[in-house]
């Protein structure tokens, strides 16, 4: 483990945050936007919590694809918010659609 006075690693770590920004601030946005849904519309903390993960690791996802959809890397906080705003049912349907495929519901297995 470097120390935490070495110029280098301070270097290497800066350098990495800087490459990855767009993709931090998207996740983190998603995230917090979902929460914030969540509390403003009443939920438990558990809601608050999982929607926010998960909406967190779907920005993610999609991130990691975005040049196969034709959207610049530029675009990682409206895609990371617009997931945030719409929730992780809302994007489950949407991709359902996109797919083509109808995914079995919990609540449909009987």
């Amino acid at each position: 483990m470097p120390s935490s006075k070495d110029p280098t690693a301070w270097a290497v770590a800066l350098a990495w945050l800087a490459q990855h920004t767009p993709v931090i601030y998207a996740t983190s946005l998603s995230a917090l936007i979902s929460a914030l849904r969540i509390i403003y519309r009443g939920g438990t903390r558990k809601a608050v919590l999982l929607e926010s993960v998960l909406c967190g690791c779907i920005t993610l996802a999609i991130l990691s694809g975005l040049s196969l959809l034709g959207l610049p890397q530029e675009a990682a906080a409206f895609v990371g918010g617009m997931i945030g705003l719409l929730g992780v049912d809302k994007v489950r349907n949407l991709a359902e659609r996109f797919a083509g495929t109808k995914i079995p519901r919990r609540d449909d297995d009987g």
